[in-house]
This record gives structure tokens, sequence and C-alpha cells, in this order.
């Protein structure tokens, strides 16, 4: 079908191959097509592959998600081996195949990058972030989410270069101490996001420091963070004033009387207040919830 519509007749009586391949087949048509497609109309002929290695080279966002997890490597380097304006590139669950030796090259070449997704990538090194840190310095948008070989020594490296990060993911990297939090922080002071999620190593030092130097904070996720306690979220509450979400799920430690202040803020949190978990318990238990007067 997309073989039939690419070599369908135009109003001037040509093919649409016959039509400007810069100004209009690669910005306005091929943009609209899945990757898997273009991918394929390469087959069809040496004209189209020609033009799909000219789109190749000037697309923005390349995302993996839309091909399949299990690239051949040898693919993907030839995928993306003449761009040099990538935007945004996603990668995640790539584990399977994606190391340094595949994504240096291509971070190498595009300094332009604002946007990387590197979530569950488990095979890369610390090498792939000193790179991304010295390379892409406009970086607005980050997730390294369950890439344990994190270090503080890389993620210093991005801290004092990527100082225009508005989000960054770092969910699981255990590695990570408060002492390498408290420095990115203090480096990125633009930051709207932060997952410090799954890491026992954070605790109320990482939180209090986020909440002092990123006064722009809305989102903050500190699910299964045991070392976090209820002074932290009362620092958090007071220099926050944009918070928007806080995740404290599996937070032992933090109790309602911090969370309230942040509750009655309209700030969205991942547990409810204790009354209501009392009354969702006992539903469970008896099969219905009792009526009570919550103004009394």
């Amino acid at each position: 079908t997309l073989w039939c519509l690419m070599m369908s007749v135009t109003p001037t009586g040509g093919c649409l191959l016959d039509l400007p391949w810069e100004d209009i087949l690669v910005p306005h048509i091929l943009c609209h097509l899945p990757l898997q497609q273009l991918l394929s109309l390469q087959r069809v002929s040496k004209s189209f592959q020609s033009l799909i290695q000219l789109y190749l080279a000037n697309m923005r966002c390349f995302d993996s998600s839309q091909i399949g997890p299990a690239i051949p490597r040898a693919a993907f380097v030839n995928l993306l081996k003449d761009n040099e304006v990538l935007q945004q590139l996603a990668l995640q669950n790539c584990s399977d195949w994606l190391t340094d030796q595949e994504l240096l090259p291509v971070i190498g070449q595009n300094h332009h990058l604002h946007h990387i997704q590197l979530k569950g990538c488990a095979q890369l090194s610390r090498h792939a972030l000193v790179a991304i840190s010295l390379s892409c310095p406009n970086l607005r948008q980050l997730s390294l989410a369950h890439c344990e070989w994190v270090d503080s020594l890389s993620l210093r490296s991005l801290a004092d270069h990527c100082k225009a990060l508005e989000a960054v993911d770092l969910t699981a990297c255990r590695q990570l101490k408060d002492e390498a939090i408290c420095y990115l922080v203090q480096k990125c002071g633009r930051l709207k996001s932060l997952s410090l999620a799954v890491n026992a190593n954070v605790g109320d030092m990482a939180v209090e420091e986020t909440a002092k130097c990123c006064p722009e904070l809305e989102h903050l996720d500190l699910t299964g963070c045991l070392r976090v306690k209820n002074d932290s979220i009362r620092v958090l509450a007071e220099y926050c004033p944009k918070l928007r979400s806080l995740k404290v799920k599996h937070c032992h430690n933090v109790a309602e009387s911090s969370l309230s202040i942040l509750r009655s803020r309209g700030v969205e949190l991942d547990v409810e207040p204790p009354l209501q978990r009392a009354l969702v318990l006992l539903q469970d238990v008896v099969g219905f919830a009792p009526f009570i007067n919550l103004q009394i």
C-alpha cells in the first residue's frame, strides 16, 4: 500500500518521487510515516534507498520502539551514521544489544540533542554519560532509570556541563549517594522533575539540597527511599512553592504530619491520608465501607 502511494501519479502527471525531496518529501510526507515502513521502502528501488538515507540523515527524532527492541547492532549504526542533527534520542530497554561502541559515535556527532532516553540500557558504562555531558550542552531531559552503571563521577560530569537540565530520571541508579545528588542539584538549579526512586542510599541530605537549589521543582519521585524522613519533606514544602506532585510510597519514615502541609496546597501525593487508608483496608476486610461523619 505504501509503495502504491509513493508511486501514485501527482496532479502534474509525475510520481511522488518527482517532487522536491528536501523541501517536500522529507519534511512533509516521510515524517508522518512509521520508521519501520520507511526502512521497508529502501528495498523498493535505488531511488527510494537514496531518499530514505536522505531522510535518516535529516531526522530530528529517533525512537527505537518504532522498530522494536531487538535492533541489530549494525542496523542501528547504519541508520544514524550520517545524522548530525538529532534532537531527541530514545533507546529505552535496548539492553540486549546497545553498548558504548554503538552509542558513543551517535552522541559524539550530535551536539543538538536535548532529550535522551536510556532507561534500562544496562550494557552501557559511565563513559556513555561522560560522552553525553561533553557533547550535549543543551540537554534538557535525560532518563537513566535502571542504569546501575551510573556513578558519582559520571554524574558530576553531567552536572558540570549540562546546566540546562530540566528533567532527570535516576530511578534505581543504586551507586548514587546523597553527595552525588547534592552536586547535581547545586549545578542544575533549573530542574523541574527529578526521580530518585528505588535508591536506599538517598536520604534527607539529598532531598533538602534539592529543595533549596531547585525552586522551580514540580515533580519529585522518592518511592522506596527508605532513609528519607519527615524533616526533609517539610523543607521541600518550604522551598518548593511550585511542587505539583510527590511520590513517597514505601518511604516508611515519612508521616502525615509532614505530608499534610503539601496536601493542603493541593500537591498530588501517591499515599492517601491515614483515615482514608484505614477505610480502604476496612472495606477490603468486611466488603463495604462504613459511613463515618468526617466533619465530627
